[in-house]
């Protein structure tokens, strides 16, 4: 009995915090309705006819047969929130395909001071140090959330059910918030995932994720939270 509760009171004390507080909204890093020419953005994806990351009708367009990557070009460190409006767009067209509504954030290239140097594939991100979320991967079979850091991408948060999955051509409002060693993702008001990092990342870049589809980005907001 006394080895049980000996062992109960070493896991209680190694269990992390849960994560209850998220500050408050303070001053604006960055804003954007992509109504004009996109910039400020680095686009890593295969450049080929057919494939387009661009702005069109007031919405940033990915529309790629495989894998894309757009970074938003400013660093960002602290606590911080990431607001945007997201759509995978299904009616047909060639690259149409419900799947891959991924997200990286606070990453950055350990080995490389210039984060911007990949070609698209989901592999080449895998010595990057970010938080990585993908709702309706795998074919709109899995929602997960991982940690990458030190070679390794560690899953800390899966959903296999019909309502953390993707439905198509429906606006989905993202939160995603780091605060004080703590980082969360919020779809349509509800917390798909939460974490406190006993080492957390609290600096590097925020990039929008797909593979092989149609997607459209809107109203991106970035607030440092105080």
């Amino acid at each position: 009995m006394l080895i049980s509760l000996l062992a109960a009171a070493a896991m209680a004390h190694a269990a992390p915090a849960a994560c209850t507080a998220w500050g408050q909204r303070g001053a604006p890093l960055h804003r954007d309705d992509f109504s004009g020419p996109l910039a400020g953005y680095v686009s890593e994806y295969a450049k080929k006819p057919g494939n387009v990351v661009a702005n069109r009708d007031g919405r940033l367009l990915i529309d790629v047969d495989s894998g894309a990557t757009v970074w938003l070009d400013k660093r960002l460190s602290g606590n911080v929130l990431i607001t945007y409006t997201r759509r995978v767009v299904m009616g047909g067209a060639k690259n149409d395909r419900l799947s891959d509504f991924n997200h990286f954030w606070m990453a950055q290239d350990p080995q490389n001071a210039n984060l911007f140097t990949r070609s698209g594939k989901f592999e080449d991100y895998d010595n990057l140090n970010m938080y990585y979320a993908g709702v309706g991967g795998n074919t709109n079979s899995s929602t997960r959330f991982r940690r990458y850091g030190n070679g390794q991408r560690v899953i800390l948060g899966e959903h296999l059910d019909a309502a953390h999955l993707l439905k198509p051509n429906r606006d989905y409002k993202v939160e995603i918030a780091v605060y004080e060693g703590c980082t969360r993702m919020l779809v349509d008001g509800d917390e798909y995932f939460s974490y406190r990092d006993p080492q957390p990342f609290t600096g590097g870049y925020f990039g929008f994720r797909t593979t092989w589809s149609r997607q459209t980005i809107d109203n991106l907001k970035i607030y440092q939270l105080e």
